[in-house]
């Protein structure tokens, strides 16, 4: 290869010396200054719109044909074609580089009647294009420090060799420099071997990253660097395209680092393999918006997931870049035609780096194909899968849930104070980060951190009469079940077992998990909050035994918070049940733990 480019070296040079010398005498002769000329025929590659476009179009033309321009046509456009040649011998040109995919199929010849004047000229060499400066990053120099002068590495080929030892490159070798490129993160565009600014300002960035002097134009040594890199990294990873009928999916992964590990709907599974730390989920079920929506509620309970880093979420699609200090992740899903498709991408911090090098390839490789997706019913699933459990994945648990409930219109839960206390991070109804803004007689009060509009909310009334019918709102069984569920008891007193004031004795047979939830009467106002204990030191009490903090107290805690509480009229109707389940549920959420 490195021998090819040296001789190209004196061929070009040739080349070059005898196109400069025919370029004088044409202009010293006013030879061919007609453009339609009867004894001259363009290739016409393609057309554009404007200048700025055509011009960049032709910048990447330049750099694999020594002649092209464009001309301005009676609509506008502008053509950029390469020649002018012979006519026989454009029919001869078109012919040959079609068949070796060099231009457009639906390029042709034009005998330039439909030319106006010329407004691009590239059949000399052109100039690197000048790299626009790297912004400046937290490891640049300050700018009111001293600058360390920078190390380049002197090249070895000056800018007019490298462009002339690339231009005996081949289609594919074009391409594979471009997925070089684009495999280290320097390129986005499209692999077509034409290289325009795009190509050319990736070139820069490389050579900078790599300490080289920037010019926009790789030089052999360089560009042999660059591809052998990039080979041994598909001979490291093993990069294969897997095309997953059962799914619809095609993608190219890396089974150097994971291997098949079989099918449980929605994934196609990929497990680690020679201990790489990496596993790969494809994704592909029926469904729209809400399967997408739910999908992306699911991830989030993994453990793979970590609450870290960042998550983009619309109508139809998202994404998520987890970052934890023991696993990270990165998942893309989107919903088309009925169907969602994606991947979730798990591994270990120590494998980053090559993490860097392979999520780039399985991004610009994922496609959805055809219009199937997997069958829900491909494999049996245990119901623990179905609850959860999911690929062999583990699911997420907080520490302890219990049960709160909004009691303003901005979404501030109150529940019992024990359940946040020593938490590292408190959540509302799974995926709501909440922040404790006060603690106080035995309540907290949490704050989301994104924006809540409860269907519901505590509207506090008074102690009923003992032996009135009650209701309490909550979790009982944690985070077990998705919804919240309503226990019937009586309201007994207005004070505790010794006679407090701040406590009010129940009869009713709730769990830990109700704990912090809302007590009701029968109109649906809350008369108080769910709290553990109650009972007198070293006593144990019969069953169905409860206490809460009455409403007054829960109104002066709200009170020291700023908040103003919302008393209940006195004269509301006693609620149906309908009326009372709806006030109940909207009202009460599921708080959680997590360390």
């Amino acid at each position: 290869m490195r021998g090819m480019f040296r001789r190209g070296h004196r061929i070009w040079g040739r080349y070059m010396a005898l196109r400069t010398l025919l370029a004088a005498i044409v202009a010293a002769f006013g030879i061919f200054t007609a453009a339609a000329a009867q004894d001259q025929a363009w290739v016409q590659v393609e057309a554009q719109p404007n200048m700025t476009k055509a011009e960049d179009r032709a910048d990447a033309w330049a750099s694999i044909f020594p002649d092209v321009t464009g001309y301005k046509t009676r609509t506008g456009w502008i053509a950029i074609v390469l020649g002018p040649y012979a006519p026989a011998e454009a029919a001869g040109k078109l012919n040959d580089l079609k068949s070796q995919g060099l231009i457009p199929d639906d390029a042709f010849i034009a005998d330039g009647a439909g030319f106006g004047p010329k407004v691009i000229d590239r059949t000399s060499a052109t100039p690197a294009a000048t790299p626009e400066p790297a912004p400046q990053t937290a490891t640049q120099t300050a700018p009111d420090a001293t600058p360390e002068p920078a190390v380049t590495q002197p090249a070895d080929e000056s800018p007019d060799e490298a462009r002339a030892s690339e231009a005996l490159l081949t289609p594919e070798q074009r391409v594979d420099l471009q997925k070089a490129l684009a495999w280290y993160g320097f390129y986005n565009g499209g692999h077509d071997g034409a290289f325009g600014k795009g190509t050319r300002a990736s070139m820069a960035a490389w050579q900078e990253a790599k300490g080289y002097e920037v010019t926009g134009i790789l030089t052999t040594s360089q560009r042999n660097a660059l591809l052998d890199g990039y080979d041994t990294d598909q001979a490291e990873f093993g990069f294969r395209n897997e095309s997953v009928a059962e799914a619809g999916i095609e993608i190219t992964l890396p089974f150097g680092a994971v291997e098949f590990d079989g099918y449980e709907p929605p994934f196609v599974k990929y497990r680690e393999k020679n201990g790489s730390g990496i596993k790969i989920l494809l994704i592909s079920e029926p469904g729209g918006a809400e399967a997408l929506a739910g999908l992306y509620d699911l991830l989030q309970t993994l453990k793979d997931v970590p609450p870290e880093g960042e998550r983009s979420k619309g109508k139809d699609s998202f994404t998520i870049n987890a970052a934890g200090p023991e696993v990270q992740s990165y998942a893309y899903a989107a919903t088309d035609r009925g169907m969602v498709k994606g991947y979730l991408v798990v591994w270990k911090p120590a494998v980053a780096d090559k993490m860097a090098r392979i999520l780039p390839a399985l991004e610009s490789t994922f496609r959805p194909v055809g219009d199937k997706a997997l069958d829900p019913g491909l494999v049996p699933m245990e119901d623990a899968v179905r609850q959860g459990l999911l690929a062999g994945l583990e699911v997420k648990r907080p520490t302890l849930s219990r049960s709160g409930f909004f009691v303003d219109a901005k979404g501030t839960v109150a529940t019992v104070a024990d359940a946040v206390a020593q938490c590292t991070r408190v959540t509302i109804d799974h995926d709501t980060e909440a922040t404790v803004t006060l603690t106080d007689q035995g309540i907290a009060l949490l704050t989301p951190k994104t924006p809540l509009s409860p269907p519901a909310f505590a509207q506090l009334v008074p102690a009923p009469a003992p032996g009135t019918e009650l209701a309490v709102a909550g979790y009982s069984y944690e985070d077990k079940l998705p919804a919240p569920v309503l226990t019937f008891g009586n309201f007994e007193e207005a004070k505790g077992l010794n006679g407090e004031t701040n406590l009010a004795r129940l009869s009713a047979p709730v769990l830990d998990g109700d704990r912090g939830g809302p007590v009701l009467d029968p109109r649906g106002g809350v008369v108080g909050l769910l709290i553990p204990g109650g009972a007198p030191q070293g006593k144990a009490l019969p069953e169905g035994v409860a206490f809460a903090v009455p409403s007054t107290v829960l109104s002066s805690v709200l009170t020291k918070a700023g908040l103003t509480a919302t008393s209940q009229d006195a004269t509301a109707p006693i609620a149906t049940p309908d009326a009372l389940n709806r006030a109940a549920l909207g009202m009460t959420v599921l708080v959680s733990c997590w360390n």
